[in-house]
């Protein structure tokens, strides 16, 4: 918490340059600049609200004061049908400043309950909404995590797959792809509302960004986990932080999936009321108090350390002792939520993929050897994905990933272009099949494809009348390469090998 307060504490240094640059800025547009276009101000019965405050801001108060949301939108609306009759004769147009005045009166209600320590769920400053967790609760996809708090739940599904399915990027940046994404939803539904399902928008883009910063920090490196990983958070209900939500209903959803991440993570959202000289951070602040309050201060990070932040702040500034006891409380949150809830539920990834979720076999060979691999037009690489179900990505620094639900079907898809770069070496034991025989020697397979000649008089110790007194087609035998000669002839020897082996 330290190294990060030393960051706004070193920008400060720089504040009396910049307000010398924004005076000069000033002066400039009073002397050349276009006068700012001004707006009139919306009208509003002071009048009426007066009255409201005077006589009925018990029956508002009454309203807000309930942990459900729900009850609270009854609540205002049965107040709202009760005013409008008793001021309506005497202002006509009261619903015109309906959504105003419920503002003011709102915000004038929960602004004077946080400054004495009052919430409007009833919970204590440094209170956590009811929390939950479970892993596991969609069939068949690679991970899944449903994190709840309060009345915000976000559901959250992990899915792994070769790395050529990454994000492909062209921008201005050196970045060509992006191997982790994390989408968020909004969904109408949420909030209870019934519209139309539209594009995504900026909110549900920020949101979805803020929660990928989050966790791309603690991801393994590619070398050790060579999958492109993405993750769709779906907000169920909504009540506040459902941006955190998401982190924390993500990080369950990558260790049920089998992400070997390097540290959980959680995220937690710290608000601001203030009054002059008097302030009040509280924890875990829910739709109206982000609403109504200073700041949404969100922390996500793990025990040890902050891995992504984001603010929103509606005052002219924060003081630095208000962001280090943000800071504080956050931490104390994360652990809590880490300890309490999360980690209890599933503890550690799991140890095996999802049966659904593609095995991954990753081999390096030589770049000269990757046309062989590929073949004419594809069609080696082709026969092999044919015949094993494989999908295989072939990297131009001779990287091959071969993945599969099966880690059979990668096995034996390995096996076959190990089989095609195959190349014999001196001095080296192979176990092959014999293929052929000829009245002067043996020849044996070392790979498909590959083989060698064993002359008759390299078979035995002994002198060998005929090849077939020794070795028949079918049979298996040990040899060794003797020889590879400038045509590329493979020669081997039976009684070497034997005699290598212990057996002559």
């Amino acid at each position: 918490i330290d190294t990060f307060i030393s960051g706004p504490t070193f920008g400060v240094r720089w504040e009396k340059g910049i307000r010398v640059t924004e005076g000069g800025c000033e002066a400039m547009c009073s002397e050349i600049g276009k006068a700012k276009f001004e707006y009139d101000h919306a009208s509003f019965d002071d009048e009426l609200y007066a009255k409201l405050l005077a006589n009925d801001m018990q029956g508002m108060e009454h309203c807000m004061d309930t942990d459900d949301k729900n009850i609270r939108e009854k609540r205002v609306n049965e107040w709202i049908d009760a005013v409008v009759p008793k001021y309506e004769e005497e202002h006509p147009e009261i619903m015109q400043y309906m959504d105003e005045i419920l503002y003011r009166m709102q915000k004038k209600i929960v602004k004077k309950w946080l400054l004495e320590g009052k919430r409007v769920d009833g919970r204590a400053m440094d209170e956590i909404r009811p929390l939950s967790a479970e892993v596991a609760v969609i069939p068949n996809v690679h991970g899944s995590g449903l994190f709840s708090r309060g009345q915000t739940q976000v559901l959250s599904v992990a899915t792994l797959n070769t790395i050529s399915m990454a994000q492909k990027l062209d921008t201005i940046w050196e970045e060509e792809e992006k191997r982790f994404m994390h989408h968020y939803n909004f969904p109408a539904y949420s909030v209870g509302e019934a519209r139309a399902q539209r594009s995504t928008g900026r909110r549900e883009y920020g949101h979805g960004a803020l929660a990928e910063k989050a966790l791309e920090p603690i991801l393994p490196k590619f070398d050790d986990f060579p999958y492109a990983i993405r993750v769709v958070s779906e907000v169920l209900s909504s009540n506040g932080s459902t941006s955190q939500g998401s982190i924390c209903g993500s990080m369950l959803a990558l260790m049920d999936a089998g992400v070997p991440i390097l540290a959980p993570v959680a995220g937690i959202s710290c608000g601001l009321i203030q009054d002059g000289e008097e302030w009040h951070t509280f924890i875990d602040i829910q739709g109206v108090e982000d609403f109504h309050g200073e700041m949404d201060f969100k922390v996500a990070g793990s025990k040890k350390g902050i891995t992504a932040i984001q603010m929103d702040l509606k005052n002219d500034g924060l003081k630095h002792e208000i962001i280090k006891n943000a800071l504080e409380i956050t931490r104390e949150a994360r652990v809590q939520i880490l300890d309490e809830i999360m980690l209890p539920c599933i503890a550690e990834p799991r140890a095996e993929l999802a049966k659904t979720a593609p095995k991954m076999i990753k081999m390096v060979i030589d770049v000269d050897k990757i046309r062989e691999v590929i073949g004419s037009g594809g069609k080696v690489i082709q026969k092999i994905t044919a015949d094993t179900g494989c999908k295989i990505d072939i990297d131009n620094d001779g990287n091959i990933f071969i993945a599969s639900e099966d880690i059979e079907a990668c096995r034996s898809a390995k096996q076959m272009i190990e089989n095609i770069i195959f190349e014999p070496e001196v001095g080296q034991l192979y176990y092959g099949k014999v293929v052929r025989i000829i009245p002067i020697g043996a020849f044996v397979e070392l790979a498909p494809g590959k083989d060698g000649m064993c002359h008759i008089k390299d078979l035995e110790f002994k002198r060998t009348e005929k090849v077939e007194d020794v070795l028949n087609v079918g049979d298996m035998t040990w040899v060794k390469v003797v020889e590879i000669d400038d045509r590329g002839r493979v020669n081997l020897s039976r009684k070497d090998a034997l005699r290598e082996r212990g057996e002559a």
